[in-house]
This record gives structure tokens, sequence and C-alpha cells, in this order.
């Protein structure tokens, strides 16, 4: 009996591999396949990351621990992503920080889709729903004092 969390279809539920993959079709091989959260949350997690928009994943802590994962090499995937399983169906929530100047509604519409293909292609899920919750927006060197269209100087005339 698999662990909560953990995806079970067999062969036929999974449908068939092409002629290319397995060679030959002619017989369908019995078995089932596991998926666990964690594997869900991660495709979930890189599909979300490569929209243009998205500056990070997580919040608060994560995303500081994240950014030290991220200068050894070792990056989270899965981070900012919760994932619900109840079966061959899921529902997805993402946690980001946006880029200044994508608009908030189409990044998260972006992220929505994005997320939702690549669950249903990837893994042959049914996706819910992926709700996306934006928790700061990351405006880039603009933001700290002394960045591009800002003077520092202190010069008496101004």
């Amino acid at each position: 009996m698999p662990g909560k969390g953990v995806l079970m279809m067999s062969a036929a539920e999974n449908g068939a591999v092409s002629d290319e993959v397995s060679g030959d079709a002619a017989e369908e091989v019995g078995g089932t396949t596991e998926i666990a959260d964690s594997v869900v949350a991660k495709i979930a997690g890189v599909a979300a990351r490569r929209v243009a928009g998205v500056h990070s994943l997580g919040s608060g802590a994560a995303k500081a621990l994240g950014s030290l994962r991220d200068a050894i090499g070792q990056t989270d995937d899965a981070q900012g992503i919760k994932v619900s399983l109840d079966g061959t169906e899921t529902s997805v929530q993402v946690v980001l920080t946006a880029e200044y100047a994508y608009p908030l509604h189409e990044v998260a519409s972006a992220v929505r889709n994005a997320v939702y293909v690549a669950l249903r292609d990837w893994a042959g899920l049914k996706v819910s729903d992926v709700n996306v919750q934006i928790t700061d927006v990351f405006a880039g060197a603009e933001d700290s004092s002394g960045g591009p269209g800002q003077d520092t100087s202190s010069s008496p005339d101004r």
C-alpha cells in the first residue's frame, strides 16, 4: 500500500508507451508506477521557475536557505511548492517572488499554466488547481541605494 503523497498507477491507467520507447507495443506489461509527492513538487518547481517574471520560489526563511543552497550548487527545485495528491489528481500551491515590472496577474496565470502542463504531460496527473501566492517583488539594482536612476551625491544645489 502506498504512503500518503505517493501516486500509483497501473500500466493501463498510465497509457500506452509509444513504439519508439517500448520497442514492441504488441504486449502490454503489467505493473504499477509510483510517483512521490516530492517528485511532483520538483516538476512543478522547475516549470514555475522557467516563467518570465518569476524571480524566486518560496518566502522568508525558505528563500534565505535557498540562496545558500544555490551558492553551493544544491538548488531545491521543490522550494515554494506544496502538493496534495489524491489518486491521480493533484492540487498545487506555488509561493513566489515576482520580478518588478511584470504584470503580477500575467505572471500568476503563466505559472498556473506552466505547472498544469508540466504535471499533465510529465507525470500524467489531473491537476485540479494551481494556487499562486505572490509574497514579494524583486526590483533589482533599482531597489538599493546608489542604483540606476538614483543620485547619491551630496551637492548643495539639490
